[in-house]
């Protein structure tokens, strides 16, 4: 007997999706079984077989017999009754087609999980499909799409935003983005809202590893292992810091990233869509650390309390605004760079020397070659008086008389 349309369209399907055939046609029959109990409004459950070979659709009505279990209530015996109807092929066709799309859905979205779900923490560039005010679809390539999301995040605390907040989009618009996750179809975890009908892939603009992979692309040495990256610090948007270390000796890597003419640099920047970027040097000493995080401000001096994990930073009068930052954010990507709570404070407020341009560095802090000319007194407050000693003495005048009592 020749097959039918209906099993030979399914069969077409199966293949073109990749989808298992009996899979396809169990489903089907669940959901024919529940359509045709609503339709012939019948006292008990429905139960649809599909005939493999001819397509022909029977219909029975699963009526329980005997007695129900004692434990669970339910009945374990039923008897079919024959309720097929006459036009039961017009209400499969309409069953087929949600049923099939349903699948095909899902199986679309199993298929991005196993292809995406090892990638997460990649780069990838899409193109802008459409936005809402509460995310945006970026295209990756045929047939998949990802989802940016900017929610707002007092309404909607369980969602994420990732876009910068000074960033918006147009449609056709080239983005760099970093895979942040790939939603499992499949997985018991709490659907989010609305996430059937949502791209499966995550993507970010502000997550840090996004300057990590921008920097992998335009510095060889990068790629390649000579130069790493030891930490990063972001305010998406806005600014940025990065720490570098170089495994070779003769090897900048500052100058390595930054590249002829900050061409390298200059490429991460655009890709971050103008977001400034710090590029520094790692230093196995904290305190020499803390003063490259706190470029382009120039450090007086830096004490460590390894303790506390502390490091109190001294800079000139006139660099004091500098080594803050505007709304304190240049202070605050540093501390964030290198781990250390930073307390910065100038000399004058300090009590510290001004120094001269020659400066040494001793157990992590900038010590002053004229510091021995200064007035020994030291106050309560533990400040040292700022005035230069008499020639000779060890007092500047004012103190002059402790210079007799010794």
């Amino acid at each position: 007997m020749a097959t039918s349309e209906l099993i030979e369209a399914l069969h077409a399907l199966a293949h073109e999706r990749k989808i298992d055939e009996l899979y396809l046609i169990d489903r089907l029959e669940s959901s024919l079984a529940k359509s045709y109990q609503h339709i012939l409004d019948l006292e008990y459950d429905a139960r649809v077989t599909i005939d493999r070979i001819t397509g022909k659709i029977y219909v029975y009505e699963m009526i329980p017999v005997g007695e129900p279990d004692p434990e669970t209530g339910e009945y374990t015996e039923f008897e079919e009754r024959d309720v097929t109807p006459d036009d039961v092929s017009r209400i499969a066709a309409l069953n087929a087609k949600n049923v099939i799309g349903s699948i095909v859905r899902e199986a679309g979205r199993q298929s991005i999980y196993e292809e995406f779900s090892d990638r997460v923490g990649d780069l990838v560039t899409g193109t802008v499909l459409q936005g809402t005010p509460e995310f945006t679809i970026i295209k990756i390539r045929d047939g998949v799409e990802a989802e940016l999301p900017h929610y707002d995040l007092k309404r909607h605390p369980n969602e994420r935003n990732e876009r910068p907040r000074n960033e918006h989009y147009r449609h056709n618009q080239r983005l760099k983005c970093l895979i942040v996750d790939v939603r499992d179809p499949n997985s018991d975890t709490p659907k989010m809202r609305g996430e059937h009908a949502r791209p499966s892939i995550v993507v970010s603009r502000t997550h840090p590893d996004l300057i990590r992979r921008l920097f992998e692309i335009e510095v060889p040495e990068i790629y390649d292992g000579l130069v790493e990256i030891k930490s990063i610090a972001r305010e998406p948007g806005e600014r940025s810091k990065i720490a570098v270390a170089s495994r070779e000796s003769n090897l900048d890597p500052v100058g390595a990233c930054v590249g002829p003419k900050g061409s390298r640099v200059r490429m991460v920047v655009e890709g971050l869509r103008n977001e400034r970027v710090d590029v520094i040097q790692w230093d196995e000493n904290p305190a020499i650390y803390v003063s490259n995080a706190l470029s382009p401000a120039k450090v007086t001096r830096v004490d460590i309390d390894e303790e506390n994990n502390y490091a109190t930073v001294i800079v000139p009068d006139d660099q004091l605004s500098l080594a803050i930052g505007k709304e304190g954010q240049n202070a605050r990507l540093a501390a964030r760079l290198t781990g250390w709570h930073i307390d910065i404070k100038s000399t004058s407020f300090s009590g510290e020397s001004l120094l001269d341009d020659e400066e040494d560095l001793i157990d992590g802090d900038l010590i002053d070659d004229t510091e021995d000319d200064l007035c020994a007194y030291v106050g309560e407050d533990g400040v040292r008086c700022r005035n230069h000693a008499r020639p000779g003495y060890h007092y500047c005048g004012i103190h002059a008389d402790l210079e007799e009592e010794e």
